[in-house]
């Protein structure tokens, strides 16, 4: 069936762009006015690309049709239907029909039209580049040249919602400290700047030495307000620099690498990101896709910078001969776990299985090593905010303590 793009206004007088598929021209006018909305313009979408060209702008959103959440789910049901023996025109239809709102209907529709005129799946996906990353439509490429189109899309669905469940424990493990440290800060800042003060007030004329505790209170409390505008001001822009200057590729690898030596954090980076290539590199090899090809995608999902290079030199060592694992052992940043498991997977024919036992594992002791640290962090970050509250109760305390004794 014919495809068309159209521009057309809602009840409330928007704008709203998409695609229809009808059979002709006045009967997509008809299905449009069916949905109370008045058609405005209604253009034909030819194939090749023009068609994906078209379709793209037609749904050139301000923000993604599939949040991470969504796309795994979509994910999901599609393999399942097309594991199911549904062809993946049908398929399409069906997930077209059930779309949560209108903008992911027009995506599925666009799809379902490219695949109609001839296209493949996995070239119909990159025409939105904003929608499926680049290893998404390879594997799904790899799994139509394969013909295990369903069992490929099972993968990448696990693969999606367990890198979603990884970030989702990682977030929560630092959302608590998190609040804890912005809490303690606006009530220290409140304390310094309106409640100290008033102590000044109370005691300024007094020709008696007040205690050294208050003095250091006051002191600070008068620079915050006379300098804490500025001071501001100098953070906000030593972070605009340190943003400017991570867009230089030497800079952002040098300061990923410095990143990596940190105590805590950074033995987390290193597991976070060898644990996110080690399961990208296993879906893209269980898939099929090629290793030099799959090693390239893998890289390129890796964060650190300096990681990535890492990864991108072993890829040169893999394509002049090296074994897989002999090249991940030369880089001291990947976690031996993972060089040892690769090497156990080239012994025994079972690479992709292995790789994936290994992003497993990291993945796990990356939880595992996120919440020690936040159950560490909690309580130390209260006895902080403890002991800031206490020394500036105690400046308030003393100067009122030592004025009862001169009474006396």
């Amino acid at each position: 069936m014919p495809a068309y793009a159209f521009e057309a206004l809602d009840a409330e007088g928007a704008t709203q762009k998409g695609v229809i598929e009808a059979d002709t021209a006045r009967a997509a006018r008809g299905l449009l006015r069916g949905r109370a909305l008045v058609p405005l313009a209604v253009k034909p979408v030819s194939s090749g690309e023009t068609r994906g060209e078209a379709v793209a702008s037609a749904l050139s959103l301000r923000r993604a049709v599939f949040n991470s959440t969504g796309l795994a789910i979509w994910t999901r049901q599609l393999a399942g239907l097309v594991g199911s023996g549904l062809t993946l025109e049908r398929a399409l239809t069906a997930l077209a029909d059930e779309a949560e709102n209108e903008q992911q209907h027009h995506l599925i529709a666009a799809l379902r039209a490219e695949v109609n005129a001839g296209s493949s799946f996995a070239k119909a996906l990159s025409r939105f580049p904003r929608e499926f990353s680049d290893i998404y439509v390879a594997v799904v490429g790899a799994g139509e040249q394969s013909g295990h189109l369903g069992v490929v899309l099972e993968r990448l669905a696990d693969d999606l919602e367990e890198r979603q469940a990884l970030n989702a424990k990682l977030m929560a493990a630092t959302l608590y400290p998190a609040i804890v440290t912005v809490a303690a800060l606006v009530i220290v800042l409140l304390l310094m700047t309106y409640v100290v003060p008033q102590v000044a007030n109370v005691f300024a004329g007094s020709k008696r030495a007040l205690p050294l505790l208050t003095v250091v209170m006051l002191a600070f409390s008068a620079f915050l307000r006379s300098w804490g505008i500025a001071l501001l001001l100098v953070l906000a822009a030593a972070f605009a620099m340190l943003r400017l200057s991570l867009r230089n590729r030497a800079f952002r690898e040098r300061f990923d690498a410095g990143w990596l030596t940190l105590p805590l954090v950074g033995r987390l980076s290193r597991g976070y990101n060898a644990a996110r290539f080690a399961g990208t590199l296993a879906m893209l090899a269980g898939a099929g896709v090629p290793i030099l090809k799959a090693l390239q995608a893998a890289a390129e999902t890796l964060g650190n910078r300096a990681m990535r290079a890492d990864a991108l030199d072993a890829l040169v060592l893999v394509r002049e001969g090296a074994p897989l694992a002999s090249a991940l052992a030369q880089k001291k940043r990947f976690p031996g776990l993972l060089g040892m498991f690769a090497r156990l997977g080239e012994q025994t024919g079972q690479l992709p299985s292995m790789l994936q036992r290994a992003a497993k594992q990291l993945s796990q002791e990356v939880q595992r090593r996120a919440l020690q640290l936040a159950t560490l962090l909690e309580p130390l970050l209260i006895v902080a905010m403890g002991l800031v509250v206490m020394l500036i109760v105690l400046a308030v305390l003393l100067p009122i303590i030592q004025l009862n004794q001169w009474v006396r």
